[in-house]
Order: structure tokens, then C-alpha cells, then sequence
């Protein structure tokens, strides 16, 4: 039986995002009815295709499902639809994207006879404000949150990745929203509501580079293909043999980087200590480091950087992945069938060890049944009359640091739960900061970094020191009456300390432990060091990205941090379910660069069956014509405009005044468009440029065609559409005042869910939580102070030294 084997899904509408928060509730066991029009979803058309005409996005969204077809013209098809919805858990309801010919029920109807049934629904931007109504796309979604106007060429156009990320991002958020709300219905047997925006989902990605912004006061701008602000390097560079991913963020690793490459000038030049500062001299820096790296394989240097300690990785194409026997030992890479059509898929990344998803499955035909043995359900308690947070009652120690694990542990704790962040003094979290240097830690630097505000609210702090054994000893007694621990570090740092599942498991039994390591606690690259771009490097996607012929292509400077916390959110919720049902804890196994995997999966199915290299279609895309990124008036100033179906295709026409294209027969499909592709795009260009990109959005938007204007991650904190919705709220906060903070990106009713909390300082609640919730005396915490077990000030670089030295006796 599946962790979810005792849940009833209703997907309805046709969304990517429905259909892929669907798919991960049927790969724990779920039975998702999948209702679809006589003709099928719209999605079953979208390429990539494979050599028998199945859509290979289809196939990935939709495997371990049943199909059930409903035509809105027959009599009987509304009272089947609502027959069936009235009898689910969960519905999952794309209609706000596209309705798909389905039929009209009645759901307040259905509620008041099912108040414990859980509904989601989706839309492109939300219920009102000034883009509620817009048409849009993939790529627009991803213009409008800041996901493209950074990538590319310097002098542009900017350039981005082919579709399918929002309706992953929008998937794994629905799922956050839909399980949550499972496991607040059995505390209080209330249904909930979720409304739930794409825009502001793909905002994940993006908020780490606009609250950076905010901060710093930069001018972001977009420096080069494979090159990111604010540090560098960050990229991929063509080796003798292969293509390498690199990051260096740390001095060490910036020294080590040096070492390796023998670039010794490099090293011990003072004025290149901080990525910020080697930003600034890119040119020099390249001119040096690329002639060495042609000098070693990909794979070569890619074993010198494990012993150095970087982290580096090699860049795989979409064979690479399907060849790679770790990926489908571990599940990251599993069989799937599409009618007689057998191949490969990314699969469920939610590596939960005692109740694992399934591996791989089956895509239904349309109407097909696929049965499988299910759990009884399970009935909701009767209803409080509460107002309860969906995860209030449940209690995580949060070990980890950076973006990643706290974005993870930051939506817990938003939607309710008690999360403890555990630091020391001697090691905070490095998004605090890594800089040790006197005048750093004596101004308190460390208090004033706002990325890392954005990703701790709602939490309490305490330091421990878990290297010595009082410091060690309290963070077991927290552990023994949690349901939830949460690490981000490299595999063998908890273990070591003491603080692996086994041991926690015999305190603890009902205790969830997830890592969150970049490759997997059982991976032969476990002691990899990585960061967010390496598992983007490391995935597959960038060999899909750019231009025919050219290098692959990041989309992100930490593209992977954000994606493996969401990943990581939804397997700990399912994996809470679980232990909720049955008492029973389990370790997760979650490998963050797996994680990146399902955005290149339609490729991986593609290629597994046909064998032919991915088609790179630069910003053109597969389905829609024309479709690009034209520039506007003003210095760097761009806008997406998307032909997502042929009906816009006249109202496009008429605008850059082509009449006759508008009533040309051979130009209503968009096969025929693409005969004349290039004529097209340098009409739109010459629409464009002499508009102010938002006036172009607007008249576009007016006339019904899908058009996004390529947005900076800082514009967002004035977007009209997010201050509209309210979604980026302020707090204050010692050391730094007033600052924004994003919301998430569904909400149970108009208004988003609150900041309860500021984030904490650093051992802000040490006395609230040794003291009010462990029952230490005043005695006792002082004298843990006493001996920098806990404390309240960061130490610097010299009083570490000191510090191992007494240590060492």
C-alpha cells in the first residue's frame, strides 16, 4: 500500500500544474480519476512527441492515473461528474486554466454535502487585479516573475528555457497545498479551499535574486550566457572532453578552485576574495581559467573537484541521464508505457525509504480504468468549529541552512507548524553570511541579511553547539518529541555528530527525518559539495536550453535551491500523512539534484523512445508560432508575446497592421505560420521598439494574444498584479526595520497567509526554548553560555581558531 493509498482524487479542467500535483498523489498509491472530453485533454497534443504521436509532457504528467470521459452534451454527464466528485477527497481543479469541455456542477452544492472535501483551484494569476483576466503562457508566466531578462547574451535578446516549469512549480505547490489541508482535515475534519496562482508560484524561483537585489541596491543586469549575478564564477565551461559545471561561492572554495586549475595569481589576489568582487573582473578571470579547463575532461576535473572539495559537476545530455544506472536504481529515472510505446521517465523524486513511490507505470488511454488495490479511506473526525492553520500541533527541528531546507521548513511553518532552527555561534547559517572577518561580525552583518529573513520567518531560533555533548544531549530531547527533523547538510554531518535515523528513529519512532543532500545519502557522489546551480548543471536541463549548436545553457543561478525545498516540503507532508495514520516515522532520502530532473523528463521520454537528439529551439517554440522575445523601446527593455492558439493569431495580425495575414487561409495554422517564421518575428520587432514594453503588453493583452514583459526580480516588489493581491507583505524586524516579504502562492481565502513571526536573531528563543520547553534552569543556561554551547553573537574567524585549539586540548 502507497502512503496515499487511502486518498480519492478528482482532476478536472486541463492545467499542467493540476495534472502534475495529480500524478505525484497517484505515484504513493492515490486512485486520480482524470476526467477528459471525448477528444481528450488538450494536453495529449503537446509536443515533444514520440514517433507514434503521443505527447511525451502528456505521459510524464500523467502516468499511474485513470481516465474517464465525460461529453458535456450528453444528459448524464453532470451528474456522473458530480457523482464522482462528491465521493473524493481531493479535487484538483484546472478549469481557470482551461475548462476542457468540462461539465458544470454545482460545488457549493457538493461541499455542503462533503464539508471535509478538499478543493484546489488554479488560475493564471489569481481572481482579480490588474492581469486576472490576461492570456498567458509558460514563458510569459516566467517573463513577468523575472525568470528570463537575466539569461543570455548581453546584448540580448534574452533567452529561455523551452516550456513546462510552471506547471511543475505550480504542481509541487498544489501538492503542498492539497496534503497540508489532508493532514489539517484530520485534526479537524475540515475541508479547505486553496486558490492557488501560477505567477506567484514561479515567484519561488525568483525571490532569493529580488530580495538580494532590494538589499544590496544593485543594478542587476544581464552579464552573459552561462553568467550570473551576484557571484561568479557560476556557469558552464567546455572542457577537453564534455562540458563542466562550476560554482565557487566561498573563499575557500574560490582558493581551492585556483589551486586545482594552477592559477596561483588568482588565488592570493586580495581583491577577488568575494564572488561580488571577481564579478567585476569577469573578462581577466575567464581569459585565465578557460584555457585550462580545455586541458582535462569534464569528468576528470570533475574527480579532482570532489577531492578539492568544489563543486563542480558534469553537464549531461538527456542519453546521459537514461544510461545513468544510479538514477534509475534510485527511482530518479523509471519505465513508463504510452499505448505500445515503451520508454523512460523522470520519476517521483519524494524518496521516501518505507513507503516508496511507485517506479514508473502506465499512461491511461482515453476512458482507460487502471485498478489498483486501495486502502480503506479514512473518515474525517467530526468538524471543529475552528479556524486552526492546516499544520498546527506538528513540530520540526530545522537543521538546515542556506535556501533549500528553509524554504522546505519556512512553508511548514507558514502553514501552521512549530518550527525550531537550530544554529550554533560558531556555525550559523551561512546565508547569514559567510564572511568572518572582524568588521563583518562585529557590526552584526549577520543580522542584517535579508535572504535569509525571507526564508526564517515564522520559525524560533536557539544555538547549540552539537559538537560538544550538553549541546548534543538538548537537541535529542527536542528530537524525542518531534514529528519532524530536516537537515540540508552533506550526508555524514548528522550521523557523525550523533544525529543519524538510526539513533533518532530508537529515541523517536514516529519521527519523519528527511536529508537533503545534493545527490542522496546512498549516492557513489554523496561527498559531492554543491549548491542550487550545481543541481541545475547536473540535471539535464541545460542541454535542452539555447540555440541549435550552441552551449547548454543555466536558466538560474540557483535554480535547484528553491526546487528541491519544494520537493522536499511535499515528501515530508506525505511522508507526515503516513506517520499520522500509522504511528510509524520514516527517513527520507531526498537527492536535491534529482529534483531538477522532471523539468527535462519530456525529453528523457522522448529520447528513450526515438533515440534522436532534443531539437533546441532557442526562444521559438515547438507548438506555438510566432513566439519569442522582441525588444521594446527603451535600453534593454523586452516582451514575450506567445501565439498559444490559432485563434490569436488574426487579433496579432490586425494589430502590427497585416490585414492580409489575418484573412490568409495558408497562415490560420500554425504549421503554416512557420513557413514564413523570420517575416513574422521582424514584424513583432518592429512593432515592438517603438513601444514602452508595458504599453505593448497592455494593447496585446486588450486584443486577447499572450504577452508578458520580461521583468528584473526587483520590479516585482511594484508589480500592480502582486500589490493588487497583496502578496508581498512587510514586517519589522531588529537590525534591519521594515522589509518585504513574499507570500505564498495559494491562499484559503482573499487575503494570503499571514507572517505570524519576524525571523529570529540568531538564538533569539534559547531561553523560550531550553528553559519554557525543556525545563532548564536559569543556572543552567547561563552556564551553557558560559561555555558557547548557546549564545547570541556570531564568532569571528580568530575566536574559531582559539576555540578548536581548546577544544583540541
Amino acid at each position: 500500500m502507497g502512503a496515499l493509498s487511502h486518498l480519492r482524487i478528482v482532476e478536472i479542467g486541463s492545467a499542467a500544474a493540476t495534472s502534475y500535483c495529480a500524478r505525484l498523489f497517484a505515484d504513493f498509491g492515490a486512485d486520480v480519476q482524470k476526467i477528459e472530453p471525448p477528444q481528450g485533454d488538450p494536453l495529449r497534443r503537446t509536443a515533444p512527441l514520440t514517433p507514434k504521436r503521443h505527447s511525451a509532457w502528456f505521459a510524464f504528467l500523467n502516468f499511474n492515473k485513470s481516465s474517464v470521459v465525460l461529453d458535456r452534451n450528453d444528459a448524464d454527464a453532470a451528474s456522473r461528474l458530480r457523482e464522482l466528485v462528491a465521493g473524493c477527497d481531493i479535487l484538483l481543479d484546472g478549469r481557470g486554466i482551461d475548462a476542457a469541455d468540462c461539465p458544470d456542477i454545482d460545488l457549493d452544492a457538493i461541499k455542503r454535502d462533503n464539508p471535509g472535501l478538499i478543493h484546489l483551484d488554479l488560475s493564471w494569476f489569481g481572481d482579480r487585479g490588474p492581469y486576472a483576466d490576461f492570456a498567458a503562457t509558460d514563458s510569459t508566466i516566467r517573463a513577468l516573475t523575472g525568470l528570463i531578462k537575466l539569461v543570455g547574451p548581453e546584448q540580448g535578446p534574452p533567452m529561455h528555457a523551452p516550456d513546462f516549469q510552471t506547471g511543475i512549480l505550480g504542481g509541487l505547490w498544489g501538492f503542498i497545498a492539497a496534503s497540508s489541508s489532508v493532514l489539517g482535515r484530520m485534526a479537524d475534519g475540515r475541508g479547505r479551499d486553496s486558490h492557488l496562482s501560477l505567477f506567484e508560484a514561479s515567484i519561488a524561483v525568483t525571490e532569493y535574486i529580488m530580495f538580494e537585489a532590494f538589499q544590496r541596491g544593485d543594478i542587476m543586469r544581464r552579464i552573459g550566457v552561462n553568467r550570473f549575478w551576484p557571484t561568479f564564477p557560476v556557469g558552464i565551461y567546455e572542457t577537453k572532453q564534455g562540458w563542466l559545471g562550476v560554482t565557487t561561492v566561498t573563499p575557500a572554495q574560490w582558493r581551492a578552485f585556483c589551486e586545482m586549475l594552477g592559477l596561483p595569481e588568482l588565488r592570493d589576489d586580495p581583491t577577488l576574495f568575494m564572488g561580488v568582487d571577481r564579478l567585476r573582473r569577469v573578462a581577466d578571470i575567464e581569459a585565465k581559467i578557460l584555457p585550462k579547463l580545455q586541458q582535462r575532461t569534464a569528468q576528470e576535473w570533475f574527480a579532482e573537484g570532489l577531492k578539492r572539495k568544489i563543486p563542480i559537476v558534469p553537464v549531461p545530455e538527456i542519453s546521459d541521464l537514461i544510461a545513468d544506472e544510479e538514477k534509475r536504481a534510485r527511482g530518479a529515472i523509471v519505465p513508463v508505457t504510452i499505448g505500445d510505446e515503451s520508454g523512460f521517465s523522470a520519476g517521483t523524486m519524494q524518496r521516501l525509504t518505507a513507503t516508496p513511490p511507485l517506479r514508473g507505470g502506465s499512461v491511461p488511454d482515453l476512458g482507460e480504468q487502471q485498478r489498483r488495490e486501495a486502502a480503506p479511506r479514512v473518515p474525517a473526525p467530526e468538524r471543529a468549529a475552528t479556524n486552526r492553520l492546516p499544520l498546527e500541533g506538528i513540530r520540526v527541528v530545522d537543521f538546515s541552512m542556506g535556501w533549500a531546507g528553509p524554504i522546505c521548513t519556512r512553508t511548514l511553518a507558514d502553514l501552521g507548524a512549530d518550527v525550531i532552527k537550530i544554529e550554533a555561534i560558531q556555525y550559523p547559517d551561512w546565508w547569514r553570511g559567510v564572511d568572518r572577518r572582524p568588521a563583518y561580525v562585529l557590526e552584526q552583518m549577520y543580522e542584517k541579511s535579508v535572504r535569509y529573513c525571507i526564508m526564517n520567518r515564522n520559525k524560533r531560533g536557539i544555538t547549540l553547539d552539537l559538537t560538544r555533548p550538553k549541546g548534543l544531549a538538548l537537541a535529542k530531547r527536542l528530537l524525542a518529541d518531534a514529528d519532524l527533523v530536516v537537515d540540508n547538510y552533506s550526508v555524514e554531518v548528522l550521523p557523525k555528530l550523533g544525529l543519524g535515523y538510526d539513533v533518532l528513529h530508537q529515541i523517536n519512532p514516529k519521527l519523519v527525518m528527511m536529508s537533503m543532500s545534493a545527490f542522496g545519502a546512498g549516492s557513489i557522489y554523496r561527498d559531492c559539495r554543491a549548491y542550487g546551480s550545481t543541481l541545475e548543471q547536473g540535471s539535464g536541463l541545460p542541454s535542452v536550453v539555447g540555440d541549435a549548436g550552441g552551449p547548454p545553457v543555466m536558466s538560474h543561478t540557483a535554480f535547484g535551491d528553491a526546487v528541491g525545498g519544494l520537493n522536499g516540503c511535499a515528501a515530508v507532508l506525505t511522508a507526515l500523512i503516513h506517520a499520522k495514520l500509522t504511528g510509524q516515522g520514516q527517513f527520507i532520502d531526498l537527492a536535491q539534484i534529482e529534483c531538477m530532473m522532471p523539468f527535462a523528463a519530456p525529453w528523457v521520454i522522448a529520447h528513450s523512445i526515438d533515440g534522436k537528439p532534443p531539437t533546441k529551439y532557442g526562444n521559438r517554440h515547438p507548438d506555438f508560432v510566432p513566439h519569442g522575445c522582441f525588444r521594446c523601446a527603451g535600453d534593454d527593455n523586452w516582451i514575450v508575446v506567445a501565439v498559444s492558439d490559432d485563434a490569436m493569431w488574426p487579433k496579432l495580425a490586425r494589430l502590427l497592421g497585416r490585414d492580409d495575414w489575418a484573412t490568409d487561409g495558408t497562415l490560420r495554422m500554425a504549421a503554416g505560420r512557420r513557413a514564413i517564421e523570420p517575416e513574422i518575428e521582424a514584424a513583432i520587432t518592429a512593432w515592438t521598439s517603438t513601444r514602452d514594453p508595458d504599453e505593448a503588453m497592455a494593447l496585446l493583452q486588450a486584443e486577447g494574444v499572450a504577452a508578458g514583459v520580461a521583468r528584473l526580480p526587483i520590479e516585482l516588489l511594484k508589480d500592480p498584479q502582486l500589490r493588487a493581491r497583496g502578496f508581498i507583505q512587510e514586517v519589522d524586524r531588529a537590525f534591519i526595520g521594515r522589509h518585504p516579504q513574499p507570500s505564498m502562492p495559494f491562499r484559503e481565502g482573499a487575503a494570503p497567509f499571514a507572517i505570524r513571526t519576524v525571523p529570529p536573531t540568531l538564538g533569539e528563543h534559547n531561553r523560550e526554548i531550553l528553559v519554557g520547553l525543556l525545563g532548564l534552569s536559569d543556572a543552567e543556561l547561563a552556564e551553557l553560555a558560559q561555555e558557547g554551547i548557546i549564545g547570541t553573537e556570531m564568532l569571528m574567524e580568530e575566536q574559531l581558531v582559539k576555540e578548536k585549539k581548546r577544544a583540541a586540548g
